[in-house]
């Protein structure tokens, strides 16, 4: 099952996703649910990237603050502190990496862009910020879409859909009409697990992800390490690889483009298998 777009243009570096690739995530926070506070300087941010890049990643992304449900918002000034030195020295250790800032906000996203970083990934869809998108627009990089109902603050209480599926459709459907309205050409959608959903909601997605290929745009997929699976398996975050590993294959097979994960070595291993899976089922259906 291919994505209809097979490359994104990354500031005129061509990210081919003619195959799934994966994004590792380089969080540089205190408190992000799983990682916060891994990184104490900027040495082992440097050693964690280039471990990732060895592994297979094809887009760093990173993040100066927590999405983690109950999490609050934090300044623009703090989060361009946080990520700002790290996209320099990442851009000067990596000149040929592909690194994606996620944040919510306008001034944060032209100063990674302006620093080196190469893609959007906004949680908010805009809505945080309401200069973001025409500041993408005239960046000119590929932006990721996520869905999100409420904001991390509030997004778990009690989450509620008629039918979800309908819904985050047709918000992607209208949301993908201002974006191309405005020339935005590259535009990935995540569906957002665990942004705004119960733990049913993020598998009733999951098992229709294939829905979302209506849409002709990538699809990414960040379930590594969530609550969807550790809280299902009374774990922790710390023990979830397994259960992400399990379901980064149906993410795959149900169309996922884009895997964004903790563990880039073990995503990588997933791509593969999938890949040998796909071969051996064409070539089945040749005979």
């Amino acid at each position: 099952m291919l994505a209809p777009q097979q490359t994104l243009n990354c500031n005129g570096q061509l990210l081919l996703l003619d195959q799934p690739i994966v994004m590792g995530i380089l969080n540089i926070t205190p408190d992000s649910f799983y990682d916060g506070g891994k990184y104490k300087n900027l040495q082992q941010i440097v050693d964690q990237a280039g471990q990732q890049l060895e592994e297979g990643a094809a887009i760093l992304d990173i993040g100066g603050m927590s999405s983690r449900p109950g999490a609050e918002l934090i300044s623009i000034e703090e989060e361009l502190n946080r990520v700002l030195p790290v996209i320099e020295i990442l851009h000067q250790s990596f000149p040929n990496a592909i690194l994606s800032i996620d944040t919510i906000h306008a001034k944060v996203a032209q100063a990674a862009v302006e620093a080196g970083a190469s893609i959007i990934n906004d949680i908010s869809a805009g809505k945080a910020d309401d200069t973001l998108y025409s500041t993408v627009a005239q960046l000119n990089v590929p932006y990721i879409l996520m869905h999100m109902q409420g904001m991390p603050n509030s997004m778990q209480k009690n989450p509620h859909y008629e039918d979800i599926l309908v819904e985050i459709v047709d918000f992607f459907i209208a949301e993908i009409g201002k974006l191309r309205a405005l020339g935005i050409k590259d535009i990935i959608i995540d569906p957002g697990f665990g942004f705004g959903k119960t733990i049913r909601h993020n598998y009733q997605i999951l098992q229709h992800l294939h829905a979302f290929n209506i849409l002709d745009v990538p699809i990414m997929v960040g379930i590594s390490r969530k609550s969807m699976i550790y809280k299902l398996l009374n774990s922790t975050p710390q023990n979830a690889l397994n259960g992400t590993t399990a379901l980064h294959m149906i993410a795959l097979q149900e169309g996922a483009r884009i895997l964004r994960v903790h563990d880039v070595k073990e995503a990588t291993e997933v791509i593969q298998l999938w890949q040998e899976l796909e071969q051996a089922k064409n070539t089945y259906l040749c005979h």
